[in-house]
């Protein structure tokens, strides 16, 4: 233990690992150790020289216990080092590591990246230097220091092992680039002067997670189409590509939220994280995904309908087997959790499919149930960071022995878990860890050791030849047989007459007060409504139908896409009511054609059928809109208008029909009183509507949800009254129902300090109206009632408002809370929300828009470069090139 370089103060006692029952630890113990050696002398033989006297001393020591079980232990701990540092797979080369602290939390796994300008900024923390530690030795060195006020993250090695690409940002006011630094093995493999080069210098953007492709390009994430998680205020980043000198950098991947921690697969395709909202709840759609180097085939990898672990990243393939090392973090944390071993042949949302997890204990973890627990990782003690899993060059084979960050130190055993500020006190250094159970600390110093790779070349694998089309704007998807699929039982042949096409828009802008409603259904909580701002009741997207095309008899249907927009599918009967729903998104390139078997295919054992579908016997079909053209979905444009024409005469304010529902147009606090009314119940029995909402993290089966489950779809068509809504009603009804009961066409706002970010009168006024009628309205904080939302407020006709009906209309508290609603009557005609007419979003939501479109524009002229076949850079780059 001598030559450990441990910079960091902490007593031996705080080097303790989760402990388990007996003399050894969980970071091994004798058998273990011989496992371990065993298998070093089997692959290694005369490279791993000292096996044989190793083994010896092993038995010596066994043999010692009996006696002296201290100085057994010692013994112990002092042959374990040894033995394994002798790896050749650890001694040959030195462990490239960034040293930092540990990223301190704001809100989720993704925001690391605290960019200019947005309001985690202020969590930056500066002082990470990029070095390389000798494993033999212990000695560390410094690569490349970025100053007091710098940051270096995410390094990876080039194939030759002579160039690190990384991202580096040098002051609080800047943001993360690309940069590229040479090494030179003949010189002790310090930085080769001179050699440091910056790849991309956007200033409205940040740029992480670089990968050397084995083309020569260079694939990254990037905020470079500027957009924001659906559920808080997070900027949210894609990825993209570029050539190895910076050149022609372009967007390869479009879902609405999070796309990183890439890693490159031995036959050429990247493996990524990506958290994604379709229909789902905010912390569980985070799983591990693949996709061509070009953008093409974006694939489900393995995790996105598992409720634990609800997060699946820093996935990297180990070669020579089907499997990948990744972590299993959780929603509300940092980028840390369990370390894990993945074999998707064994289910892609299958517990089966953990071979292998450290620490042991978070086994119980893994859940595939229908729960929403997000969070289910925090409490754990031992935190695992960046795997690395150690190859051999000569075979392309490993999956044994590992690198990665692990804390050094445990919170006490007395003191709770807790997402914050508690885990700051957790240190985390590098750690060899091994299958048969053997965990030893290599370095650990202050503030915090990460990113651990080995400095040296690796198999460059096979370039996977380009599929895109960057002349064209639009791709193809085929599906062989949708009734082929996991979750189709009980759909019969000749069900399904239609596909649509429903795209799931980005979110560009957010707002201060959230929109906050709790969710349940048949009485257990399935998680919360959270929108920045208010966007709809059960679901966090706003919704636009590209439109809808035929499924021929044999279950197939092929179809034009309008390329790189973030789009899912659902599958009709001949009535337009939806039988099932995809719940994630896809993607096609410019000229890509994609393809799968059916709907929730297998993946892993379904067979195409044999022959030519009928769908391929004809040019594919063109999507034309959804009643008219392609728009945002509005309840208030799209559904008002029927409650007005039919139903309003009975279900208003004063009617006889008040008291079941009011389906009036009144503008209230956040939604309108239709709204409001018909999903009041939502996820009770006594509700008239039945959406997809936000649903838990396994696949629901056909029919599940929706139009064919709503009672208020089943009153209409059996007849109500005098009531008859023509065909066209009627589809516009269902389908927004099957929607997932959007309200909303816009992220943006006109209200974006007020309640919810959309309501016209300031939360000091909803406060002061909820103490003069003694009305729940809102919490104190603004936000509307968190388990239930009800129609209390009428800005169309404030006298009817049903908060004011216990007051005496004589009294001076009835005259005032009258005067504060209409004094939102008055602003809602000054500045319409963005349900209404003559919508003009905010000042600040406007910026943000110019912003958006202006890094849009220069990703069109990069597009432009890259068809015409020329070069185009960065501003201000070009010159250095």
């Amino acid at each position: 233990m001598q030559w450990i370089v441990l910079l960091v103060s902490l007593p031996a006692a705080a080097f303790a690992s989760e402990p388990q029952a007996g003399l050894w630890a969980d970071c091994g113990s004798p058998a273990t150790l011989r496992a371990a050696i065993r298998d070093l002398i089997s692959d290694f033989g005369p490279r791993y020289p000292l096996g044989e006297q190793f083994l010896r001393r092993l038995d010596a020591i066994d043999q010692q216990m009996a006696s002296d079980a201290d100085a057994a232990s010692a013994a112990f701990e002092q042959l374990q080092r040894a033995a394994l540092i002798a790896n050749p797979l650890v001694q040959a080369q030195p462990i490239l590591f960034v040293v930092r602290d540990q990223y301190l939390p704001d809100h989720h796994n993704t925001e690391t990246i605290f960019h200019t300008g947005e309001p985690n900024n202020r969590s930056y923390r500066p002082g990470g230097p990029l070095k390389i530690l000798d494993p033999v030795s212990g000695q560390t060195s410094v690569l490349l220091d970025p100053g007091p006020e710098g940051l270096v993250r995410d390094p990876e090695v080039h194939f030759d092992g002579r160039k690190i690409v990384f991202s580096m940002r040098k002051a609080r006011d800047e943001n993360y680039s690309i940069y590229e630094l040479q090494v030179d093995p003949q010189q002790g493999w310090a930085a080769v002067p001179g050699s440091l080069r910056r790849l991309t210098a956007e200033p409205d953007a940040t740029d992480i997670d670089p990968v050397y492709l084995p083309d020569g390009k260079i694939v990254f994430s990037s905020t470079r189409e500027p957009k924001y998680c659906h559920c808080n205020m997070h900027i949210m980043a894609n990825l993209y590509r570029m050539d190895g000198d910076g050149a022609n950098i372009h967007q390869i991947g479009k879902s609405t939220l999070f796309e990183g921690h890439a890693s490159l697969m031995p036959d050429g395709r990247v493996l990524y994280y990506r958290w994604e909202y379709v229909d789902r709840n905010f912390g569980d759609a985070q799983g591990l995904w693949t996709v061509n180097p070009d953008g093409t085939a974006h694939t489900l990898y393995w995790g996105n309908n598992m409720a634990s672990p609800p997060a699946v990243f820093d996935g990297r393939a180990i070669p020579g087997t089907d499997r990948v090392v990744c972590i299993f973090g959780s929603c509300h944390d940092r980028p840390w959790g369990a370390m894990a071993i993945v074999d998707r042949s064994r289910g892609l949302d299958s517990e089966d499919a953990v071979v292998r997890i450290w620490p042991a204990s978070a086994r119980s973890l893994v859940k595939n149930v229908e729960a929403f627990i997000c969070d289910h990782l925090v409490p754990m003690r031992s935190r695992y960071e960046d795997p690395f899993p150690l190859v051999d060059p000569r075979t392309g084979t490993g999956g044994k022995y590992f690198l990665v960050s692990r804390n050094v130190n445990t919170l006490p055993a007395d003191k709770p878990i807790r997402h914050s500020p508690d885990l700051n006190e957790l240190v985390m250094g590098l750690y060899l860890v091994d299958v048969f159970g053997n965990e030893i600390l290599l370095h650990a110093e202050s503030p915090g050791c990460f990113d651990p790779m080995p400095l040296a070349a690796h198999p460059r694998p096979p370039v996977v030849p380009e599929r895109r089309d960057y002349h064209s704007d639009t791709g193809t998807v085929y599906v062989s047989d949708l009734y082929q699929g996991t979750h189709m039982q009980g759909v019969q042949r000749g069900e399904v007459a239609a596909l649509r096409v429903v795209e799931s828009v980005e979110k560009r802008v957010w707002t201060g007060p959230l929109w906050r409603c709790a969710q349940f259904a048949q009485g257990a909580h399935i998680g919360d409504t959270l929108n920045r701002p208010a966007i709809s009741w059960a679901g966090f997207e706003v919704k636009r139908i590209l439109g809808t095309v035929p499924v021929e008899a044999d279950g197939s249907a092929s179809f034009e896409l309008p390329a790189e927009r973030f789009v899912y599918f659902q599958l009709l009967d001949r009535d337009g009511m939806m039988i099932s729903t995809m719940r994630s998104g896809t993607q096609v390139q410019p000229g890509e054609t994609q393809a799968c078997i059916g709907c929730h295919d297998h993946r892993l054992t379904m067979q195409s059928p044999p022959g030519s579908s009928l769908a391929l016997r004809r040019p594919p079909s063109k999507l034309t809109g959804w009643h008219g053209p392609v728009r945002s979905f509005g309840y208030l444009q799209e559904i008002q208008p029927i409650w007005d024409q039919h139903c309003v005469r009975c279900h208003d304010f004063g009617q006889e029909a008040e008291a079941k529902l009011v389906l009036a147009g009144d503008k209230e606090l956040v939604f309108n009183a239709s709204y409001v009314e018909l999903f009041q119940n939502w996820g009770r029995e006594s509700a008239w509507l039945n959406t997809v909402g936000l649903g838990l993290a396994p696949i629901k089966p056909a029919y599940a949800t929706g139009a064919h489950r709503s009672r208020l779809v089943e009153l209409l068509r059996r007849g109500h009254y005098e009531v008859r809504l023509s065909a066209d009603e009627m589809d516009r009804i269902v389908t927004w129902i099957d929607l997932g009961g959007p309200y909303y066409p816009d992220y943006a706002s006109a209200h974006p300090t007020n309640v919810a970010g959309r309501a016209p009168i300031s939360i000091a006024q909803l406060n002061r109206l909820t103490e003069l009628t003694g009305v729940s309205i809102a919490d104190g904080q603004g936000n509307p009632g968190f388990a239930s939302h009800r129609l209390w407020i009428s800005f169309d006709r404030p006298e009817v408002s049903p908060c004011l009906r216990k007051l005496d209309k004589a009294g001076d508290a009835y005259r005032e809370a009258l005067a504060i609603i209409r004094a939102g009557q008055d602003e809602l005609r000054k500045n319409p929300e963005a349900d209404q007419p003559g919508f003009r979003p905010c000042e600040e939501h406007q910026v943000r828009e110019t912003k958006y479109q202006a890094l849009r524009d220069r990703e069109q002229d990069r597009r432009q470069a890259l068809s015409e076949g020329r070069k185009a850079y960065d501003i201000g780059m070009q010159s250095s090139k």
